[in-house]
């Protein structure tokens, strides 16, 4: 039986969007306003012009629908250092090498993002998953003026300096798992294991079921509740595969609200989005899914039925 971490539920409940953009409060009261770097109207890669009593260039290497929202160009990196080896900048690129040593997110496929309290850490996007640090993550606050959707305008609380870096394409289903499960960490492989199991099943196949398997109780009811019992059959929808990441999106939506008590979503000849109440929770049962969808695969193979104990 798998050493499965006790449950742990998010502190942040989902909460309603402002109407205004977040504006993280100065970390002096002394201190000039929020400023607000808005390239909203700026090309790909361009720098961004922040005014505030005076103009100051700030590099900016994400999309153009992008606004920031900082207090300071010290209070970005001060986002993402930290001497705690858990905090999320730090432990996103250590997962993300663990990742890439399990082939899970080669050829910088595939990706992470941890929420603590009100500030969503993202993985950046097209780079070598082995090879990222902690400057390199963008940091979101959770409470958006409007949800992270496919091409909407995002706030942002830190943009990494390094020029030709974009946030995450999979933000906006990262943002699923975080208001539809309140999942503290959610986690999107390219596993061969997924990916083979979504062709074995064949086109017409809306879901993956098994059951009578050790490690299914490694996995969790909707990703974030009670551990499924030895007994029980897990069940995870399909979703047909899109040209780009982001356009999974509302697909995603619709397979989390079908299917309440799945901990993930299998996404056809593309991978698995599995989320959790922690990060260590989304890596356990990312690990245990990973183990059934290869084990899976074999008894297909073999014709041996996946529920039920023949």
């Amino acid at each position: 039986m798998p050493n499965i971490p006790p449950t742990s539920q998010s502190s942040t409940s989902t909460s309603s969007f402002p109407d205004t953009p977040l504006r993280t409060p100065p970390s002096d009261p002394s201190s000039s306003s929020p400023l607000i770097v808005d390239v909203s109207h700026a090309p790909v890669f361009a720098d961004a012009i922040t005014q505030v009593k005076e103009e100051t260039e700030v590099p900016v290497a994400s999309a153009p629908h992008i606004t920031a929202v900082v207090d300071s160009l010290e209070d970005l990196e001060h986002l993402v250092l930290s001497d705690d080896p858990e905090h999320p900048a730090n432990m996103i690129p250590e997962l993300c090498r663990e990742f890439y040593k399990l082939g899970w997110v080669t050829g910088t496929g595939g990706g992470i993002s941890i929420r603590l309290n009100d500030h969503v850490f993202l993985a950046p996007s097209g780079v070598q998953k082995e090879r990222i640090l902690p400057e390199h993550i963008f940091v979101l606050p959770f409470s958006q003026s409007s949800i992270p959707r496919p091409g909407s305008k995002r706030d942002m609380l830190r943009i990494p300096k390094k020029l030709g870096l974009k946030e995450s394409a999979c933000t906006p289903l990262f943002w699923n798992a975080f208001t539809m499960r309140n999942a503290g960490a959610c986690i999107h492989t390219h596993s061969q294991h997924a990916v083979l199991l979504t062709l074995l099943l064949g086109k017409k196949a809306e879901s993956f079921k098994m059951s009578h398997q050790e490690m299914i109780k490694g996995v969790r009811i909707g990703g974030v509740g009670k551990t499924l019992r030895f007994f029980d059959t897990l069940e995870i929808p399909i979703i047909e595969n899109t040209a780009d990441e982001e356009d999974l999106t509302d697909g995603m939506a619709e397979a989390m609200r079908k299917y309440p008590d799945a901990p993930a979503i299998l996404v056809r000849r593309h991978g698995v989005y599995v989320w959790g109440n922690t990060w260590e929770q989304a890596k356990t049962q990312a690990e245990c899914l990973d183990y059934l969808f290869e084990m899976a695969t074999k008894m297909l193979s073999l014709h041996l039925p996946l529920v039920g104990d023949n």
